[in-house]
């Protein structure tokens, strides 16, 4: 501080001309290695943005990642290749597995809306038997790949087919659960989705039985 500083010519150069309640602090310049490094991030930022964001690279960034979620989804997937469907809905909706799956989907785009267990926060409670945008279980996996209420729900068209119907039956287990919510009831009654098929046998067998 320069209150402890002996008021010479020489400190009183080497002094800012700020002033903080009486403290004052030396007007020392950046070391030199610290200008470098400041230039060479200003050099090498356009070099960065060209290489590694530029549109016209096939190897950008964007393709990095959407070549690894193709890559991750296959892994998950196999060959399993389904069509965003009311049949493939009700044909998943008691499948464990696959709910589980369409769970964390949930988890990971819809819960600031409906709320972490489906109750509604922003958008419809999505536990009870009252629907705005839904009619049959088909109008699920629609409203999720296209949206619904002019934009307030958005179409999440980057989700893969098997994403949608996974997390539309996990959407369509919610019903039933009726949990308190205040956002009151919303919509009309529907009627109760129907029955789910029977599963072929090959669906229950262990995976390791299935591949083999």
């Amino acid at each position: 501080m320069s209150d402890t500083l002996p008021k010479t010519e020489q400190t009183d150069e080497l002094l800012s001309s700020h002033n903080y309640d009486g403290i004052q602090e030396y007007d020392n310049p950046t070391p030199g290695w610290w200008n470098w490094l400041f230039i060479g991030t200003i050099v090498f930022a356009p070099v960065y943005v060209l290489w590694f964001h530029s549109p016209v690279r096939e190897n950008n960034l964007q393709t990095q990642f959407q070549t690894a979620m193709a890559e991750n989804l296959k892994l998950q997937f196999g060959d399993l290749k389904l069509e965003p469907t009311g049949d493939n809905v009700l044909k998943y909706l008691n499948d464990e597995k696959w709910l589980d799956f369409g769970k964390t989907t949930f988890a990971t785009h819809c819960v600031q809306c409906h709320g972490r267990e489906g109750e509604g926060v922003s958008a419809p409670n999505l536990t009870d038997d009252s629907y705005k945008n839904v009619k049959t279980i088909a109008d699920i996996p629609k409203v999720v790949s296209e949206g619904a209420n002019n934009g307030a729900m958005p179409a999440w068209t980057k989700l893969h087919p098997n994403e949608i119907v996974f997390v539309s039956a996990y959407v369509a287990s919610l019903r039933g659960k009726n949990l308190p919510s205040t956002r009151g009831v919303e919509g009309d009654e529907i009627d109760p989705w129907p029955e789910p098929p029977p599963r072929e046998p090959s669906e229950t067998k262990p995976e390791a039985e299935v591949s083999g």
